[in-house]
């Protein structure tokens, strides 16, 4: 049996989709949840005192902070892996494929390449074996894009 073809001819031919923009929405939110995490409300726990970090709603959450970021980033991809978006179709799927590899297999290796001594890498250091996670979750992005492939 043929692969459903639910997706109209008008919605392949456009660039910029409903879920095209959602899923380019869904990747930035959770680069800048990171970011503003790291930078602005993780605080810095190596300070003597240590120091709180601010909105304290966003603080309390700790690690968690990291799950939300990551966790809305591979949301992001994992939905602009459809034939709707210019990701999810012809050389799209092939280009997310490999990046989602390689940007695992990436963070891997710089893992542990530098797993002695984590301390100046952002975002690393806080992770710790977490890392791995990561890593593995961004290869597993990729496996859905794989799915996609013709």
């Amino acid at each position: 049996m043929s692969k459903s073809k639910t997706v109209i001819a008008e919605e392949k031919s456009t660039l910029f989709s409903v879920r095209f923009l959602i899923s380019l929405l869904l990747i930035v939110g959770g680069i800048a949840w990171l970011v503003f995490y790291y930078a602005q409300a993780r605080g810095n726990p190596l300070a003597f005192p240590p120091v709180e970090g601010s909105p304290k709603a966003v603080a309390d959450l700790g690690r968690w902070n990291y799950a939300i970021g990551f966790g809305v980033l591979m949301l992001g991809l994992i939905v602009s892996a459809h034939p709707s978006t210019p990701l999810g179709r012809g050389r799209g799927v092939v280009v997310g494929m490999l990046a989602c590899f390689l940007i695992g297999l990436l963070w891997i290796c710089t893992f542990y390449v530098f797993s002695d001594d984590l301390s100046s890498l952002w975002v690393f250091n806080d992770l710790g074996q977490w890392n791995l996670v990561v890593g593995i979750a961004f290869m597993a992005v990729g496996f859905s894009f794989a799915t996609k492939w013709e």
